[in-house]
């Protein structure tokens, strides 16, 4: 049969743009259709606003602490709606520069709601096309708990199109998100509340990154409260729980962060045979669903919800629509969250390596002995590499330091080549910069750090 595309892809987050571009670069005639913004929640609702803003908080407490490097700046004043519209202004020259690139490509953006008639039709707006293969890519939204009083809360995508910084705030959740917000209101000099409801912020890393973050955050002024399960979202308050006790906390707003929701429903998946699993949609290491021809991405499989995810995947599904066998890694996928300082992660904790029986060498480097960092005035945190005791396989490393978000990558590009923790540490590393850290790090898992005092070593 004759179809109207080759491909098309629903939803223009950053996994369904990415992969319709490379569709197109691949020779197919492509379709993206996006309701909304292209770029999706990443770099509308998420990502690239929060790191705007971040930006700005961080440039303002070094404003606040010139004194230190003798720059006196007089009377320091905040103005948070022109930093929003500086936020929006970033946000608009990426977007306008993702819908260029489609252009450019040959890439046919549909706009509208796109909903599927059938395995190979779907109606976007008052329109019908036909295509022979789907890429789903529908991303997801800030989740809203039945807990009583949710209506008195606000998500990150209201958080985000603020204009004015609230005096307080309680932050129900100490994941990515809250830990990102709590750092940009405290940095701005909001007083600022969090409650997890677990015993531990970050669950998935390093406990010594995670203690690293809380005390960051708790100098900034921050209570944070772990333990804690909310009952009631009262105006300005939020009531909860902790060791058997009720307490209040009170915030002028509140802002929920605990997960997002996949946006699957209505877009027509009973259409085409496929069932979801607690709103998700199962795929294999390939991207495909149990359907034939159809392929899903992003948010919506439950995988990792991160944007750098959605984009492998989307080039992953584009490949295999290509007539490639392109599969996904999910053991080598690094976790960026962007607090003071940022931390990072990739593969195994040496708990987790541990659990799984491996002998191992772990080598650790403080921030506190790195040139570059101290010159910056940061002191706080380390770089770990976990290794192989008898290959040198790297099976996982963990950073908390300024740019921890960027050094990641260097272990990320390691590991893709299957290369060894000698091979960092052969590496020749630029001085004085950051990245050092990584080099010295590596060394240590000899015991051979020019710049770490000795200690006694122990490899099991």
């Amino acid at each position: 049969m004759g179809y109207d595309y080759q491909v098309a892809l629903l939803g223009g987050g950053p996994g369904g743009y990415e992969a319709a571009i490379r569709c197109a670069q691949y020779g197919l005639k492509t379709a993206l259709i996006e309701e909304r913004d292209l770029g999706g929640t990443c770099l509308n609702r998420g990502c690239i606003p929060t790191k705007a803003m971040l930006h700005g908080a961080e440039v303002y407490g070094l404003a606040k602490a010139g004194s230190e490097f003798g720059l006196n700046t007089g009377a320091l004043s905040l103005d948070y709606a022109k930093l929003s519209a500086w936020k929006d202004r970033k946000v608009l020259q990426l977007r306008r520069g993702v819908e260029a690139l489609e252009r450019a490509n040959g890439v046919q953006v549909l706009r509208g709601r796109g909903t599927l008639t059938g395995a190979h039709g779907m109606k976007v707006g008052d329109n019908e096309i036909t295509f022979d293969k789907l890429i789903l890519a529908t991303g997801s939204r800030p989740a809203r708990p039945p807990i009583p009083g949710i209506e008195n809360a606000v998500t990150s995508d209201e958080v985000l199109a603020q204009t004015a910084l609230p005096e307080s705030a309680v932050i129900i959740g100490g994941g990515v998100i809250g830990l990102e917000f709590a750092t940009l209101y405290a940095t701005l000099g909001c007083k600022v509340t969090i409650l997890e409801m677990l015993d531990v912020i970050l669950p998935n890393a390093d406990q010594e990154i995670a203690a690293i973050v809380r005390g960051a955050i708790e100098r900034l002024g921050v209570s944070l409260e772990t333990g804690a399960r909310v009952t009631e979202i009262l105006k300005g308050a939020v009531r909860y729980e902790k060791a058997g006790r009720a307490y209040t906390a009170s915030g002028e707003q509140v802002i929920v962060s605990i997960g997002r929701r996949p946006n699957t429903e209505d877009i027509g998946l009973e259409r085409i045979g496929l069932v979801t699993q607690k709103g998700f949609l199962p795929v294999d290491d390939r991207c495909q669903t149990r359907a034939a021809d159809v392929w899903a991405i992003g948010d919506i499989t439950g995988r990792i919800q991160l944007a750098h995810v959605a984009s492998a995947q989307g080039l992953t599904a584009a490949a295999n629509c290509a007539g490639k066998n392109a599969v996904m890694r999910y053991d080598r996928v690094p976790s960026c969250v962007y607090t003071a300082p940022e931390v990072a992660w990739v593969g195994m904790t040496e708990a987790q390596a541990r659990e799984k029986g491996r002998s191992l060498r772990i080598g650790k480097f403080p921030v506190s002995g790195n040139g570059r960092c101290l010159v910056m005035n940061e002191s706080d945190g380390f770089a770990k590499i976990v290794s192989d005791e008898n290959t040198g396989e790297i099976l996982g490393c963990q950073i908390a330091s300024p740019r921890a978000t960027d050094l990641i990558s260097e272990i990320c590009a390691v590991m893709a080549c299957e290369g060894t923790v000698e091979e960092i540490a052969a590496a020749i590393h630029p001085h004085p910069t950051v990245s050092e850290m990584l080099m010295e790090a590596a060394h240590d898992t000899e015991g051979l750090s020019c710049h770490a005092m000795p200690k006694k070593r122990t490899k099991n």
